[in-house]
């Protein structure tokens, strides 16, 4: 793949992207234009692609989906939130002990640096956990394999619990209309997502360019100023680039230095993603929410993804993004001390560590 020109590169990408993208579109897979653009992006990056997606690209189609969030969030949310505080408190505390012994157990098991585990197996936004790696020792290049990885398993896995559980109610769906007619509101989502891009920086908030443009969308919206205008085009093209720009992550040089630790890995991804099912089950039974939503609120994967896969589903995705952004801003808060502990009390003694 390394061999091909940036131009035949881009063309493949778009090709195989498309065809896989509408495959899944026709066997009503939920998000199917960003797992199929994913996992294509997967293999070309494992295969040596070189091309790359834009930083600010990224952060645009995050700006995007944020304004799609912000469609359906509204002030509704916080009443149900508030009235059941100690459960969705409880929810947190359970997620952040979870994460916090699966990144225990990965480090305790592998040889893997604590920094590193502890940042990789965190369940916030995979952007911010990468973006704070850094600065706390931590390998960014395998806290963002990790991150990835997450989320392509997440992706992946809600993606087809949403369609079993949809079952035919999905074909039922009414047929998409890609180019429905616009104006001048229209205008508004574009300056969201670019307002989010450049105020995420300045204002230092983590995944930024997808919780402004949610928020300040959301009071728009909610109060009548205006009402946003996102055309399925524009969402498909959102959904293209952030399945790229998380494909297109999976280097040839970066498995290999994951591989040795590839088995724990998966096994920690795996073990968080079982827990956080088994509170998604709780959670039907005390409050009054479906499974679908319950397991989507619970999933650790990253919000855009998760808010893409709940757009194309039959659930509260209010209560969904609120569940989210509670868990992303308690891991951001707690993920520095966790990553102390973590590094000071698992790390393999030395002879371990040799072995």
């Amino acid at each position: 793949m390394e061999r091909m020109t940036p131009a035949a590169q881009w063309g493949f990408l778009i090709a195989a992207s498309l065809i896989l993208g509408f495959i899944f579109q026709y066997l009503q897979v939920p998000a199917a234009l960003l797992l199929g653009p994913m996992i294509v992006g997967v293999v070309m990056g494992l295969l040596g692609a070189t091309v790359r997606i834009p930083g600010v690209c990224f952060k645009i189609a995050q700006g995007v989906i944020g304004c799609m969030i912000a469609q359906a969030l509204s002030p509704s949310i916080l009443p149900p939130l508030l009235h059941d505080w100690f459960v969705v408190l409880m929810v947190l505390i359970f997620t952040l002990l979870a994460s916090g012994l699966s990144g225990w157990l990965l480090v305790r098991f592998s040889h893997l640096p604590g920094p590193t585990g502890a940042w990789g197996s965190s369940p916030g936004g995979a952007s911010a956990m990468v973006a704070m790696a850094g600065d706390f020792g931590a390998d960014v290049r395998l806290v963002a394999f990790m991150q990835y990885l997450r989320v392509l398993f997440v992706a992946t896995a809600a993606a087809f619990v949403a369609r079993m559980s949809l079952g035919d109610a999905a074909s039922a769906a009414a047929s998409v209309v890609w180019f429905p007619p616009l104006d001048w509101r229209f205008l508004v989502t574009p300056a969201l997502a670019l307002t989010g891009v450049w105020l995420a920086p300045k204002l230092r908030i983590p995944s930024g360019a997808l919780l402004i443009p949610a928020v300040a969308g959301a009071f728009l919206h909610s109060t009548g100023t205006v009402l946003l205008e996102i055309p399925e085009w524009l969402l498909a093209i959102a959904y293209t680039f952030i399945g790229w720009s998380v494909g297109l992550r999976f280097t040839r040089p970066i498995f290999k230095l994951a591989l040795r630790t590839l088995p724990q890995m998966i096994a920690s991804i795996i073990g968080l993603m079982l827990i956080c099912g088994a509170m998604a089950w709780v959670l039907t039974k005390i409050l009054h929410v479906d499974m679908l939503t319950a397991y989507l609120a619970t999933s650790p994967g990253g919000l855009d993804t998760v808010a893409i896969i709940a757009a194309g589903s039959h659930v509260d995705i209010s209560f969904i993004m609120a569940m989210q952004t509670l868990r992303l801003l308690t891991i951001i808060v707690t993920g520095p001390a966790m990553a102390r502990f973590i590094s000071r009390s698992a790390s393999p003694n030395p002879a371990q560590r040799a072995g």
